[in-house]
């Protein structure tokens, strides 16, 4: 019961922290990523689709995605799109492909993102806190009926808190990867 427990827990956390990755990489950097593109939309024939179901994407160089619509008359669909998402870059076409070339970021902006990945990384320590806390009443629980020994529940708190510290290790080792990308010049 209390395996059942750590390790619900466990996968828990885990999971935290694949938001919070998820949550970065669509995070600008100074380099071009397709994964910018992961929440854009595009109306294609009705339906909102993902640009990378409709469009061949590319990084050819650090600052440059180029997109190459499978239809030709999808590139306004996919123009509108990126326009509509507010992400700060203008799309160029030469009527097959879709260029998008991201400006350098200014030391400005990329104080604001750190801030904004900071905030990120709290919030997700703030979950794993809340993880921790459920799973210490579940072992709580179990004490009070009597399912577990009183030295198994401390033995079980400890090991909760281990998770939870290597989990906490694990926030701040993504968090500052992606400082130094942002901050890379």
């Amino acid at each position: 019961m209390v395996k059942d427990v750590i390790t619900k827990m466990n996968v828990t956390m885990d999971k935290s922290i694949e938001s919070l990755r998820k949550e970065y990489q669509r995070v600008r950097t100074g380099r071009a990523s397709t994964s910018l593109l992961d929440e854009v939309r595009v109306d294609f024939y009705g339906t909102p689709s993902p640009i990378s179901q409709v469009a061949t994407m590319a990084v050819p160089e650090s600052r440059t995605i180029t997109i190459q619509p499978w239809e030709p008359k999808m590139i306004q669909a996919i123009e509108k799109a990126i326009m509509n998402a507010n992400l700060g870059l203008t799309p160029a076409n030469d009527g097959k492909t879709i260029r998008l070339n991201l400006p350098p970021l200014t030391e400005e902006r990329r104080k604001d993102i750190v801030k904004q990945l900071k905030r990120d990384a709290e919030e997700a320590k703030v979950a794993l806190r809340n993880i921790r806390r459920d799973a210490i009443d579940s072992l709580k629980k179990l004490e009070k009926d009597k399912a577990i020994s009183e030295d198994e529940l401390k033995r079980a708190e400890k090991e909760v808190q281990d998770f939870t510290n290597s989990h906490v290790a694990k926030i701040d080792e993504v968090q500052l990867h992606k400082e130094k990308e942002v901050m890379e010049v």
